[in-house]
């Protein structure tokens, strides 16, 4: 017969298990019950692009964003990380380049208090960058599958005479500069030429075929091992049917080395002089938005300038990073798990977020991070975790059909408070989507998870960023 003692404490054990699932259910508004299949990879695309659309009072230019690892990806890339741990390391790799970039310009290349030490490279990790877009580039316009960066500035594609040796393997054929009629290399001594120089992207001159004329060259050197230098060049992008940007500049590239994306190049979305949204600012303003789909075989969208009416979204104001004209910077003020606020002192988020759609994680500063933790497993204390050399939260949910996941909210500057997709915001492969960035006053990061399903609005005549939730 079992000793009171031990029933006492099955009684306690069992109780809170109880409490646990009663307050989930009965709480429908801090807690969400989800099917476990919504965590496994669909095999087939989900969604239309036709069906996805932003608001209709946007008068810009608007591009289908795709995974590109998900089946409605024209040409899904095979390089998929493996597992969480493969995602988590990525996200941090870049996440230590974007910072090395940004203290590069102040003589240093060691980042906040020694946490990392690395080589000052340009540019970021291309590894983790998982979303698409397809653009059509010169006169006739060919489709070119780009991924999205709003880490980087200067966009380019792999360009035609190019061998196995000099470019990686891409599925889309090259892009030949020579079969389109509105293809022109920029001049060495212009002042587009000139701007790369002093954001450390020029590679010198070099003479075109017939020898008449200097060619402007360009480098960028990623964080994730990628090195691309080409021509910078002039040519017609084609967003969408009838919009037609008629003066780009990007770089026609004719070397690399590194990593194999599978994709045709990278569309810079930053904010310095060579991105897409500050090229085409007499367009669309400067600004630009995007929405992430919950899962991979979902379709989101780009939509270059902002709508008449941003009444649907909530705005907190945006800064540069550092100065360093490219990353964008919002301020973290709060998180709450499961309805209730952590207890979190404000001067620990100092240090601000940026916001990266090529980051996958977000990291937060050590003691948020350990509060949104401690949080998230007490609530989700119902299902056993998976053990981690890392100390990561991930779970095994073999057996179950479906789970209750508690909500997570992030509140930042304006007291704008953003409820996160559940499952799909929050969870990724079954682990939370956080990681630790640093000692508190660290800057963080607002990975590509948190971003889904919202509508990100970057507005650069506002200085703000606007969330709007249900947007794809």
């Amino acid at each position: 017969m079992a000793s009171p003692l031990f029933l006492c404490i099955l009684l306690v054990v069992f109780g809170s298990y109880l409490s646990t699932i009663s307050a989930a259910g009965n709480d429908k508004e801090s807690f969400v019950v989800v099917s476990t299949s919504s965590f496994q990879t669909q095999d087939v695309c989900s969604t239309s692009t036709s069906t996805v659309m932003p608001r209709p009072d946007r008068a810009g230019a608007v591009v289908p964003l795709l995974h590109r690892h998900g089946p409605c990806a024209k040409s899904p890339s095979t390089d998929k990380p493996s597992s969480f741990a493969e995602a988590l390391h990525r996200s941090r790799v870049r996440a230590d380049y974007i910072m090395s970039r940004a203290l590069r310009g102040r003589g240093t290349t060691t980042i906040m208090e020694g946490k990392v030490s690395i080589p000052a490279h340009l540019g970021t990790s291309v590894d983790s960058q998982e979303y698409v877009v397809t653009l059509g580039l010169g006169t006739p316009a060919v489709e070119q599958v780009l991924l999205m960066d709003t880490g980087s500035d200067l966009s380019w594609v792999q360009c035609a005479p190019c061998n196995s040796t000099d470019c990686y393997p891409q599925k889309d054929p090259l892009f030949d500069p020579r079969k389109s009629s509105t293809y022109a290399p920029i001049p060495c001594g212009s002042d587009v030429c000139k701007s790369l120089q002093s954001n450390h992207l020029g590679n010198g001159c070099s003479m075109n075929d017939n020898g008449t004329q200097s060619q402007c060259g360009y480098r960028v050197q990623y964080g994730g091992g990628l090195k691309t230098r080409g021509v910078y060049s002039n040519e017609a992008l084609t967003l969408a049917p009838g919009e037609v940007v008629k003066d780009f500049h990007f770089g026609c590239a004719y070397k690399q080395r590194g990593a194999d994306d599978k994709t045709d190049g990278l569309l810079g979305l930053g904010g310095a002089p060579q991105s897409l949204p500050v090229q085409t600012s007499a367009l669309y303003g400067g600004s630009f938005s995007y929405c992430l789909p919950p899962v991979s075989s979902g379709t989101g969208f780009l939509a270059l300038g902002a709508p008449s009416n941003t009444s649907g979204f909530s705005f907190t104001p945006m800064t540069d990073f550092m100065d360093d004209g490219t990353s964008y910077l919002v301020k973290l003020t709060g998180i709450s798990v499961g309805g209730k606020q952590l207890r979190i002192p404000r001067k620990v988020f100092e240090g601000g977020l940026i916001v990266d759609c090529g980051n996958i994680i977000s990291h937060l500063p050590s003691t948020p991070y350990a509060k949104l933790r401690s949080a998230f497993r007490a609530a989700m204390a119902a299902y056993p975790l998976i053990p981690s050399d890392d100390d990561d939260t991930c779970y095994n949910f073999t057996g179950y059909s479906d789970v209750t996941v508690p909500k997570v909210a992030l509140t930042f500057t304006g007291g704008v408070t953003v409820d996160l997709d559940v499952p799909n915001g929050v969870l990724l492969d079954g682990c939370l989507a956080f990681t630790e960035s640093g000692s508190d006053g660290y800057v963080g990061f607002l990975g590509n998870v948190q971003m889904r399903t919202l509508e990100m609005l970057y507005d650069a005549r506002g200085g703000g960023l606007g969330f709007r939730a249900g947007a794809c």
